[in-house]
C-alpha cells in the first residue's frame, strides 16, 4: 500500500470511532407549513401536463382536424374548355356621364 492509502485508511477509522450510536438515530420529524414549494410545483406541472394530453387527443381524435385532415380527390387530367367570346361590344348605358380626356 501506498503512504496516501494509508494516511485515508487512518483517517476514516478515527472518523468512524467519532460517531455514536446516537448521531446515527432518526432526527425528529420537521414541523413546517404542509404545502410547500416543491408540492405546488409538482400539481401544476402534473395539471399543465393533463391539459397538454387533452388538447393533443382532441386535436388526433377529432374529424376535420389539421392532423387527419379530409382527403382531397385525386387531380384529373387538364382539359381544354371554350369560352364563347361576346360578339359585340357592350354598350354604356344611358345614365353614365361623357368622361372627356384630354391633356
Amino acid at each position: 500500500m501506498t503512504q496516501t492509502e494509508d494516511r485515508l485508511r487512518a483517517a476514516l477509522a478515527a472518523r468512524a470511532d467519532q460517531l455514536t450510536y446516537s448521531m446515527l438515530r432518526r432526527g425528529e420529524v420537521p414541523q413546517g407549513r404542509t404545502w410547500g414549494v416543491r408540492r405546488v410545483r409538482g400539481i401544476a406541472y402534473a395539471v399543465v401536463g393533463a391539459a397538454a394530453v387533452v388538447a393533443v387527443c382532441l386535436l388526433v381524435l377529432l374529424p376535420h382536424s389539421p392532423v387527419n385532415p379530409t382527403p382531397v380527390p385525386p387531380a384529373q387530367p387538364p382539359r381544354v374548355v371554350d369560352t364563347p367570346r361576346p360578339t359585340t361590344t357592350p354598350a354604356l348605358p344611358e345614365s353614365a356621364p361623357a368622361v372627356s380626356r384630354e391633356p
